[in-house]
């Protein structure tokens, strides 16, 4: 489809891209670092673990969302060393991911969208969240991936003697979660067979929520048809896209 829909020069997608990637990953590695080095769990600071542990997911799935720019190189338009640069180490350090293997995946599941061959997709199981996450997670969450995560908790328990528990709640958990999200808004939803007819090839729809509830579920990632029919969009332009009318017709 070809909506009318102005994006910023590339100097200035640039500037916004870096500027949003350095303030999300930024916050998230600083609260991790605070949340595992600083910060003391016990019953009575609970309730902040576990509002920290939220702000911690929201912020995986934000490392994510910018690897993903990278892998399209609308992170930073023109600098093809950069994007891999900065997506390599942030999928790295999200979970121990290979940027190559990664980016050669996402790029294969927008050539076979919800088809045969969609490394995203399970075409066995093309309803149900639990046999398709299954298949998801086994397929990218290999063994170098949990050498990776085994590593880290190893250094965090036995060398710097952060509590088990401390470790699963602010570091396991919403690393897991995030994945969860990721999966949820912007595989699942946006790819499974609903019983109603998707809007072209792409075999892919999006969902109707507002921006601010978009930015909160997924950074825009639930907006996903206008990724597929623009994928030099970066994330935080989606809304800008859904109301050109990239993906009308298409809400989940």
């Amino acid at each position: 489809m070809n909506a009318d829909l102005s994006l910023p020069s590339r100097t200035s997608q640039k500037a916004i891209g870096l500027v949003l990637a350095a303030l999300i990953a930024g916050g998230w590695l600083g609260l991790h670092a605070y949340s595992m080095f600083v910060f003391e769990l016990s019953w009575a600071s609970l309730p902040q673990a576990f509002l920290m542990a939220i702000v911690l997911c929201w912020l995986s799935v934000g490392v994510f969302i910018i690897s993903h720019d990278a892998m399209h190189g609308t992170l930073a338009p023109g600098h093809k060393r950069l994007n891999s640069a900065i997506g390599g180490v942030l999928l790295f350090l999200y979970a121990g991911f290979a940027w190559r293997k990664m980016r050669d995946a996402h790029f294969e599941h927008h050539k076979r969208a919800g088809h045969p061959g969609d490394p995203d997709f399970d075409e066995n199981n093309p309803t149900s969240f639990v046999h398709w996450y299954w298949t998801f997670f086994r397929r990218y969450f290999s063994w170098q991936s949990l050498l990776f995560v085994h590593t880290v908790v190893g250094i965090y328990w036995f060398v710097f003697d952060v509590p088990f528990m401390q470790i699963f709640v602010l570091y396991g958990a919403p690393a897991l979660l995030s994945s969860l999200q990721l999966f949820y808004f912007g595989t699942f939803r946006p790819h499974r067979h609903s019983g109603a007819s998707f809007p072209d090839d792409h075999n892919a729809r999006s969902d109707h929520l507002g921006t601010l509830a978009s930015l909160a579920s997924c950074f825009h990632f639930g907006y996903h048809l206008e990724h597929h029919r623009r994928p030099d969009v970066p994330w935080w332009a989606l809304p800008r896209a859904k109301q050109a009318g990239v993906g009308v017709g298409a809400e989940a």
